[in-house]
């Protein structure tokens, strides 16, 4: 937290400077997935982002610079050029980074005509010039924040600064990291439509967050591999099919929770399963269920992946094949019956239900989606298990909020 007094941007930038590489890395890597390259990227192993070769080539290093206004200079003596160049020359002398290896600087600033990064960049490319240039400036500034720098770079032979010159370029005017999110757009417009990008890209930057993240905690040497995230593009490409629907990372990862359980534990769906006396454990499947069912649906809603009317039909669909079920059993198990053989009978619809695989979409198939809506409807008290749910859920819903209602009189 930044002392008193303290810029409010003192954390913020380089918070945001640690952002722009990761959502950098990934827009660079899409990139080069679209040219069929086969690579290993790593983000703060190597360099800021390092594209490294599966077939022997020396590979790419970036150095990143982020700059909220997106205006700052490059100049021959700012610190973000220098501090680069001394990056770079300790990495190349502990062998860190290949002597052959490219080396690109990434600045969302502007390297000014005639200056030394102006002569690095692609077009009108002059190293011998922008050596002659940074010559002056180590021999002759006083900037102490450079000072380790100038050293370094004194440290190296004319020609060893003319080789390094030769290997760095200079990629200005980059997009911020508010203004990636067109580029990324670009990037994946092969594999969604557009009316799906924003929630296609939602997911694959969590999962690319994700990845990140474990890479960072892993063994120095983790990279991410290019085949992994052309994994990840197909399986995002295949749910955002027409037929299919995309399921969320997390949900799937859910895990039951005593908030959850706690929230749940009420609601008509819990006591349907109640008067039936479900198994502790069965419950505990149907509120996990339930949960991520609905916020799944919820989510593709917001979204517009899915609108009202798909809702209902789907709805519809599950009604019917539980009225099939449903209505087998209570014949099976007659008017007469205990309610013993009631329940066991309940039972069997119920499991049913908890082995139904009835796709709101061909290609989406995880279970808990119908599981979950089955439940939910259950909520709304439209199905049952029970042969008579109908009558005893309204005398146990009817005694519940009796009981309420003495205990708030009271």
């Amino acid at each position: 937290m930044p002392a008193a007094g303290a810029s409010p941007f003192a954390a913020v930038n380089p918070a945001l400077g640690y952002l722009y590489q990761v959502r950098a890395a990934l827009l660079w890597s899409l990139e080069r997935v679209r040219l069929d390259e086969s690579f290993q990227v790593s983000i703060e192993v190597l360099d800021d982002v390092a594209f490294e070769s599966d077939v022997g080539d020396p590979g790419t290093f970036l150095q990143t610079k982020h700059h909220a206004n997106g205006t700052a200079a490059l100049t021959d003596s700012c610190t973000d050029l220098w501090k680069t160049l001394r990056v770079w020359i300790e990495s190349s002398a502990t062998n860190h980074i290949a002597s052959s290896a490219t080396l690109q600087l990434v600045t969302t600033g502007i390297a000014p005509a005639n200056s030394a990064a102006n002569k690095l960049k692609l077009a009108g490319r002059d190293p011998l010039g922008a050596r002659a240039l940074l010559d002056v400036i180590a021999r002759t500034s006083t900037n102490a924040a450079n000072a380790s720098a100038y050293q370094a770079y004194e440290s190296l032979n004319p020609l060893q600064r003319l080789k390094l010159l030769e290997r760095i370029y200079v990629i200005d005017s980059a997009p911020t990291i508010a203004n990636l999110d067109q580029e990324l757009r670009t990037a994946v417009f092969w594999a969604v439509e557009r009316a799906h990008q924003t929630s296609f890209l939602d997911r694959l930057e969590g999962w690319w967050l994700r990845r990140v993240i474990t890479q960072l905690t892993s063994s120095s040497d983790a990279r991410i591999a290019s085949v992994e995230i052309e994994a990840k593009m197909c399986d995002l490409r295949d749910q955002f099919r027409q037929d299919s629907l995309p399921i969320d990372d997390d949900l799937l990862d859910f895990v039951l929770d005593e908030a959850t359980t706690a929230t749940h534990q009420h609601h008509p769906f819990v006591r349907q399963m109640a008067i039936i006396d479900a198994g502790r454990r069965r419950v505990a499947s149907a509120i996990r269920d339930f949960y991520r069912a609905y916020e799944q649906r919820s989510r593709w809603v917001r979204e517009d992946l899915v609108v009202a009317l798909d809702i209902s039909r789907y709805e519809k669909r599950l009604t019917e094949e539980w009225e099939t079920v449903f209505d087998a059993v209570c014949d099976e198990v007659g008017e007469a019956a205990t309610d013993a053989a009631k329940k066991v009978a309940a039972r069997s619809v119920l499991q049913w239900a908890e082995r139904a695989s009835i796709p709101i979409r061909p290609g989406v198939t995880e279970p808990f989606l119908c599981r979950g809506s089955l439940h939910m409807i259950s909520d709304e008290k439209r199905i049952g298990w029970h042969p008579d749910f109908m009558t005893i859920l309204g005398s146990v819903l009817d005694g519940a909020s009796k009981a309420n209602e003495t205990g708030g009189s009271e």
